[in-house]
């Protein structure tokens, strides 16, 4: 066994221990989350507080919502939790000035399915994680995988400001990123990756975007009509064509699930797309779909081996399943794990060339 752990506590059982107040840092779907494993382990939470912008007057399940300047005036110190996704700069700043006043930790609870990435669950899945180590073709990839472990198991910042890089850098390191080649953008949200790929002064044959969510699709559609370049599709990315449900939040996290608003959508494979077609980029963020979604251009990946950049951090499972499965179709790729600027663990993602 590789020695991937130097954590040697889960966060949850440091929290049944602390001495201080504990208290949640947002509101939304990650405050409640939260909530529901701290109810579990029998961790009482005594306040929430919210940015000063985002509280006036607020209440969230019973709780009065506070500003941190009001808390640091009631106690004289606590725990905080933080509950929000965070990746712009002034923002991410912040938490890390509020992480040098006080003990603060991100916990890691997974974005679909069930379960907590604990030391027990490295531990039951030892061997594949440990593949997956051994199969990262650079040192700074092993780096990234193990922060992330450690991450997830102690929510503890410091971990991933220490391996955070720009999707840019990637690109630039990773990508051979040439004119005259077919992109595949799956889960293209309004076009960002779109024009990251075009930032780098290249005139692709080709550019083909997913894109389920109507409303991101329309802007999408806005923002890629100058191109005659991109083709676009309402669809999401799936192994097969079928209509699945889908949760539109009109947003980067619109996703396939069975939770909140939904409706249904027609999802299809890239293969079928393509239709025997060449790709020789495919990226993938399909919020927890994306390992039916690799399962969809299996033909592709055996037949033209392109690079792929997945994420790999909607499901527990994503660090060794992921890459178990793109390995099985190609053992001739070299893999690389990328953490880009994002507090807690998003933007994760598996680079394979």
């Amino acid at each position: 066994m590789i020695q991937l752990l130097s954590e040697t506590e889960n966060l949850w059982s440091k929290l049944q221990k602390a001495n201080k107040p504990i208290v949640i840092y947002g509101m939304g779907d990650g405050a409640v989350k939260i909530m529901k494993v701290c109810d579990y382990y029998g961790i009482k939470i005594s306040e929430i507080f919210a940015s000063d912008d985002h509280v006036r007057g607020h209440s969230f399940l019973g709780y009065e919502v506070k500003t941190l300047t009001k808390l640091e005036e009631e106690y004289s110190d606590f725990i905080i939790l933080l509950a929000f996704a965070a990746f712009e700069s002034e923002l991410m700043t912040k938490i890390y000035s509020i992480a040098k006043k006080h003990e603060l930790y991100a916990p890691d609870v997974p974005v679909f399915g069930d379960g907590l990435f604990t030391i027990e669950y490295i531990k039951e899945n030892e061997s594949d994680f440990d593949f997956v180590y051994n199969k990262l073709a650079d040192n700074y990839s092993k780096n990234v995988f193990t922060n992330l472990l450690n991450f997830k198991v102690s929510g503890k910042i410091d971990y991933l400001k220490n391996i955070s890089t720009t999707r840019n850098q990637d690109y630039t390191e990773l990508l051979p990123l040439k004119d005259d080649m077919t992109y595949v953008d799956l889960g293209a949200y309004d076009g960002d990756t779109i024009e990251e790929i075009l930032s780098h002064n290249i005139t692709p044959k080709k550019i083909i975007a997913f894109e389920p969510d109507p409303k991101n699709f329309r802007k999408l559609r806005v923002n890629t009509e100058k191109y005659n370049n991109v083709e676009i599709y309402n669809i999401g990315s799936y192994s097969y064509e079928t209509n699945l449900s889908f949760n539109n939040k009109a947003g980067r996290n619109s996703a396939l699930g069975i939770e909140g608003k939904h409706i249904e959508i027609p999802v299809n494979s890239v293969d079928n797309i393509l239709n025997g077609a060449v790709a020789h980029y495919i990226k993938m963020d399909v919020e927890g779909a994306e390992y039916e979604t690799i399962m969809g251009c299996k033909d592709t990946i055996i037949r033209f081996k392109p690079a792929l950049g997945v994420a790999a951090y909607h499901r527990n499972e994503d660090l060794f399943a992921l890459p178990k499965l793109i390995l099985s179709l190609n053992s001739d790729y070299k893999l690389y794990i990328r953490h880009n600027h994002y507090i807690p663990a998003w933007e994760s993602i598996f680079y394979t060339v």
